[in-house]
């Protein structure tokens, strides 16, 4: 099994029409593909509901950290 411990690779999204770009590490963008499999939605469509999420949030989280968070949280229920 390779190590989970691996620098975040930047892989582009769009969200909203917009393109934007995060950066995650590999386990992390694994589990989101995973999520959104499992909701049946696309990549796009999670980050985009991750994004509005964490617009609501003050001090506003980055995009990746939000994602980290919600991956997180989707574990502890």
């Amino acid at each position: 099994m390779p190590t989970p411990y691996h620098p975040p690779v930047k892989r582009s999204v769009e969200i909203a029409g917009h393109k934007t770009s995060i950066s995650l590490e590999p386990i992390f963008w694994d589990m989101l593909c995973e999520a959104a499999l499992a909701e049946s939605v696309p990549i796009n469509a999670l980050v985009a509901r991750i994004d509005v999420e964490r617009l609501e949030v003050d001090p506003l989280p980055g995009l990746a950290g939000a994602i980290r968070v919600w991956l997180a949280a989707r574990l502890l229920r």
